[in-house]
């Protein structure tokens, strides 16, 4: 057989033989992508920020054996009761479909994946402060999570609250989308500002709301009326300065007063689901961020 001596056959060769070689790396790009995408986040450090968020108590039923994360805790406010959604990885029921971009949209926007507003029951006012590297770590986390088919609760909200475009005003108010300028800081007060406000979203309870459901100016972190009608305790120093740094730092991690009794119900789950699990540093952190806070005195009743 003669092989022709055509320079432009002889181009075709090698572009066919270079056309091979890239779609084999192309193939192999592909398959190798989602490996990628999971080693840009901490799986293992996500759970420690899932739990510093507090990620289970709102997303998670009562009920004993309820799956973790699968959602339906009621959440009961002046405008009726939110239920948690599930955030596993279910293709159809939790947020399987979502992409990190959909993720960091909720968190950082309070948006869903189809641009319509998320009620402010979903902190996302706090989590808007969440750094990226954060973020993509508790993305990864929450992807290696079991996936679990049970179906989201439709929230039962007063007229006119179910109407999520009116948020949008609700936004303009109230929210500020952005990280926090200490999500990278390494001061023990910046850090406890960090997680106090952010992860934590501690001023989502412990800040007075407005009959609008906004944080009342003036009175961060300084208690009043929680979303389920009761009290909330004052977190400033007005109040802690009675407290030395060592009975604080026991009742993060317990939830036993200095005089013995114990935390309410509401306050024992977030000890046991998140202050309980900070390590040492991050606790003395919080504490030490809470110490300079500016002394506010309870709202007369």
């Amino acid at each position: 057989m003669q092989i022709s001596t055509n320079p432009e056959f002889a181009m075709g060769i090698k572009c066919n033989r270079h056309l091979t070689h890239v779609g084999v790396g192309a193939l192999l790009l592909a398959l190798c992508l989602p490996a990628i995408a999971l080693a840009d986040g901490d799986a293992k450090r996500g759970q420690y920020l899932v739990d510093a968020g507090g990620c289970l108590g709102c997303h998670t039923q009562t009920d004993k054996g309820a799956t973790p994360f699968a959602g339906g805790r009621a959440l009961k406010t002046p405008f009726g009761t939110f239920y948690g959604p599930n955030i596993t990885p279910d293709q159809e029921k939790g947020i399987g479909k979502w992409s990190e971009a959909d993720f960091i949209r909720a968190m950082r926007h309070g948006e869903r994946p189809d641009g319509a507003n998320y009620f402010p029951a979903f902190p996302y006012p706090s989590f808007t402060r969440i750094g990226d590297n954060d973020l993509r770590d508790i993305w990864t986390y929450l992807r290696t999570l079991p996936a679990s088919g049970r179906a989201n609760q439709a929230h039962d909200l007063r007229f006119p609250f179910g109407f999520r475009f009116l948020v949008t005003a609700w936004k303009w108010l109230f929210f500020a989308a952005g990280p926090s300028p200490d999500a990278t800081a390494t001061s023990p007060t910046a850090r406890g500002a960090y997680l106090t406000l952010a992860l934590g979203h501690c001023g989502e309870c412990h800040t007075a709301r407005n009959f609008l459901g906004g944080p009342k100016s003036g009175r961060l972190l300084a208690g009043g009326i929680g979303p389920e009608g009761k009290g909330i305790p004052n977190l400033t120093p007005a109040k802690l300065k009675k407290w030395n740094d060592r009975e604080l730092q026991d009742f993060l991690q317990t939830g036993i007063l200095p005089d013995g009794d114990v935390a309410a119900e509401a306050m024992s789950e977030v000890v046991r689901n998140t202050t309980s699990k900070l390590v040492p540093a991050d606790l003395a952190a919080v504490i030490a961020y809470l110490r300079s806070l500016p002394e506010i005195p309870d709202e007369p009743k």
